[in-house]
């Protein structure tokens, strides 16, 4: 046993990291319901594809990158001395952690984040394009953001002095600036203000929400890289941001539309716990609960932006994960407290210094993340494109594979197709009963199979 290990924070560690890695296929699921049931298969393949591809870049380059010791003292990117995780054995500490386990910890936040971008072109990409927009962003864009923040030498934390517990910035604001340039990039759905997505499988956006709450536990406890100190308050802070938002939320929803629907709930939830997420090792119970109603609140309108500025987000990547990542970033400069985190937010009698560090990261962050994706966006539209030509009609596999068994269905409309039963109008139609209501009901049947196509 290397000298050093503390067995109880690596196996809290190691938990975390299976309960973040969990998230990305909760993600699928949350994703997978909430679009067109065409669509389903491959939302499902963009997030587990994520899976595969951001484990081998993270290990091969992007941990020394984001956590290898930083080149020229600027706070801005490490060195590739670790690639291939070189000169880290089974006796690497990072702290009382072997490095093998705090590297696939960060790692399942790479994941993650990149996966969260397919929501924002859920429905008007193709694979081929997204495959090559994952290699490319985790490596110019998310392992850059990582080292910033995470890093103990980047310029975020270490020059700038700003806070951030676990990963509002690298991850919820990156990811919604990301998806706000990939979104204008990719271009918006013909008609998109007048055509709302009804989620296909609202079940199934539940089961996604349940795993991604049981996963952001490790994700924001387990930043703690203990089992003790901050990680038991970030455990609850997060339950109660989740909670807050989900009153927060709902009453927007219920003055403005005069009901509460489920999608909304299980939106809020997410939306608060993206919130907290940054400020869950920061602030105290009350400002956490605070924080998640303000977060609901303020996604609940912002989800609409999307209209008057006319870019299709069309899963609310920038309206929950953006705009709930500012929320939680600049909140750590108002319910800072110094038992929690050594600083005082403004409420707490720390003045302004807290909040405009903060609003720097914010700023400097989302600029960062927005234009380097959308540069990065162009050149795959350019080079092996990224829209496809109609709504997936290009997508490999997209024919072979159905993720729900149509057979029945495409039995009946076979048949009606080659019903030929006329449709009889007028005073022929009085005499001849039975022949005009089998035509009528054909003619329905038709409709409704219409209509079921236009939906998937």
């Amino acid at each position: 046993m290397p000298h050093g290990l503390d067995t109880g924070n690596t196996a809290w560690l190691m938990a975390s990291t299976a309960m973040v890695l969990l998230m990305t296929p909760g993600l699928a699921f949350f994703y997978g319901g909430m679009v067109k049931t065409k669509h389903v298969l491959v939302m499902l393949k963009m997030s587990f594809v994520c899976l595969a591809l951001v484990t081998l870049l993270w290990l091969a380059i992007g941990y020394s990158l984001a956590f290898g010791k930083d080149v020229g003292g600027w706070g801005l990117i490490g060195t590739p001395a670790h690639w291939f995780m070189h000169d880290v054995g089974m006796n690497s500490l990072h702290g009382s952690i072997p490095t093998v386990v705090f590297s696939c910890f960060q790692m399942a936040f790479a994941i993650i984040t990149v996966a969260l971008i397919s929501g924002s072109i859920a429905g008007r990409a193709t694979m081929r394009g997204w495959l090559w927009f994952v290699v490319l962003w985790t490596l110019f864009v998310y392992v850059p953001m990582a080292h910033w923040v995470f890093a103990p030498d980047g310029w975020v934390t270490t020059h700038l002095g700003a806070l951030d517990f676990a990963g509002g910035l690298p991850v919820e604001l990156n990811s919604g600036a990301a998806g706000l340039a990939v979104a204008i990039v990719v271009r918006k759905r013909k008609d998109f203000e007048r055509e709302t997505i009804r989620p296909h499988n609202l079940p199934l956006v539940v089961v996604g929400l349940a795993l991604l709450w049981f996963g952001w536990f490790g994700f924001n406890a387990g930043s703690a890289l203990e089992d003790g100190g901050t990680a038991p308050m970030a455990f609850l802070n997060t339950q109660l941001a989740a909670c807050g938002a989900m009153v927060g939320w709902p009453l927007i929803e219920k003055w403005r539309l005069g009901h509460v629907e489920m999608l909304g709930v299980a939106s809020a939830a997410v939306a608060g716990m993206v919130a907290i997420t940054p400020a869950c090792g920061e602030v105290s119970p009350g400002g956490a609960l605070v924080i998640g109603f303000v977060a609901g609140v303020v996604c609940a309108f912002a989800i609409n932006l999307k209209y008057k500025m006319r870019y299709d987000d069309t899963l609310d990547v920038v309206g929950v994960h953006g705009w709930g990542g500012i929320v939680g970033v600049l909140a750590i400069g108002l319910f800072a407290t110094a038992q929690m985190s050594g600083k005082k937010g403004l409420f707490y009698g720390g003045g302004v210094d807290l909040l405009w560090r903060q609003a720097v990261a914010v700023v400097a962050c989302g600029a960062f993340s927005f234009g380097v994706t959308w540069l990065i966006a162009k050149a795959v539209e350019k080079t092996v494109g990224f829209r496809a030509a109609e709504e997936y009609e290009d997508v490999p596999g997209q024919e072979e594979e159905q993720a729900y068994d149509d057979e029945t269905i495409a039995e009946i409309r076979k048949r009606l197709s080659e019903a030929r039963v006329p449709v009889t109008v007028g005073a022929s139609a009085e005499r001849d009963t039975g022949a005009g209501t089998d035509a009528e009901l054909l003619a329905e049947l038709r409709e409704v199979l219409r209509r079921r196509e236009q939906e998937k």
